[in-house]
């Protein structure tokens, strides 16, 4: 099923409108300003007066999909996501496809391109780094469990950037690789390139810049490729993970639920969400006996990428099931 891109019928007016759009990021983000200013006054002025009256919320910052009017279609599947694309992994059939060619932020789905990086520079897995200064977030101010100085094995700070999605472990790792980080995001955008990722566009490792982008079909090859390196299989689907950090035991969990769903079978996968991404998942998996590559994008809702798995899933079982009837 091909799906109507809402944003427009000709490939080239997504960019044109982004032009556009961008005066909209930047009057939106203005507005966020002026009322973060105003609720920091009514603050100020209840508190002095000792009024009791709440200080406005202030609006949740819509993703650059919503910015770009990319949720305002409707499709057969109600799904939540105003980027969809799924493709037979074997056959190369697009079984699904929804602004495809949109090129939107892609948060921690980032990640994988970090993870194939480090696993094909053949490093010394084994080599301890340290999480410093350098690794904390200053682009979202997200937190993390891991602490400045701590230590830990490449292969676990892998482990933790691809199953539990680590900017930390991410960013350490981008910032450790012989050359440095700078030399490392290159390689990233050089991989993208002999992918034939043309749509993609790295700025760093973690996937916190929203400068780092990509579109679905881009996406899709990326899953692919990095599905036959058995170490990120493992990595990503995972379901837990215990490190030990000093003299401390620390537990991980994977931040996609599906892995740990016994109805689904996942070869790979990641997921991601920073405001301007909305949610994000990507994933390899095994669907009415068909080998599948799915890519949802920009995802309103917290859960809203899950439910838009499982629309999908069941829509694949009842019109595209690849298992034969017994005669």
């Amino acid at each position: 099923m091909l799906i109507k891109p809402i944003w427009t019928t000709c490939a080239g007016l997504l960019f044109i409108s982004f032009a556009q759009f961008a005066q909209a990021v930047e009057s939106h983000e203005a507005s966020v300003t002026n009322a973060d200013k105003s609720a920091h006054k009514a603050h100020h002025h209840s508190v002095t007066h000792k009024a009791h009256r709440a200080a406005p919320a202030v609006p949740a910052k819509p993703s650059f999909g919503q910015l770009a009017g990319l949720h305002q279609g409707v499709d057969d599947l109600a799904l939540r996501s105003s980027v969809a694309y799924v493709v037979d992994q074997d056959t190369n059939e697009v079984l699904l496809s929804k602004n495809d060619q949109a090129v939107l932020p892609i948060a921690s789905i980032t990640k994988l391109m970090t993870g194939v990086l480090v696993s094909e520079a053949k490093l010394d897995m084994n080599e301890v780094i340290t999480i410093t200064e350098d690794d904390v977030d200053t682009e979202k101010g997200s937190s993390s469990r891991l602490k400045v100085g701590a230590s830990l094995p490449r292969l676990e700070l892998l482990h933790l950037a691809l199953m539990a999605s680590e900017n930390r472990a991410a960013h350490a790792l981008g910032r450790t690789f012989p050359g440095g980080l700078d030399l490392f995001v290159q390689k990233m955008n050089e991989k993208a390139a002999t992918l034939g990722m043309k749509d993609t566009r790295y700025h760093e490792p973690t996937g916190l810049s929203s400068k780092n982008q990509s579109s679905a079909k881009d996406l899709a090859t990326l899953v692919g490729y990095a599905y036959q390196d058995p170490m990120l299989r493992e990595f990503t689907t995972s379901p837990s993970h215990t490190v030990e950090v000093g003299t401390r035991l620390m537990s991980f969990h994977t931040t996609n639920r599906l892995v740990k769903n016994p109805n689904w079978e996942i070869g790979l996968q990641k997921t991601g969400y920073i405001s301007e991404a909305g949610q994000c998942l990507v994933m390899q998996t095994k669907i009415a006996g068909r080998h599948l590559i799915m890519v949802l994008l920009d995802s309103a809702g917290h859960l809203s990428r899950i439910a838009d798995a499982e629309r999908v899933r069941h829509w694949v079982e009842v019109h595209h099931s690849g298992i034969l009837p017994q005669s």
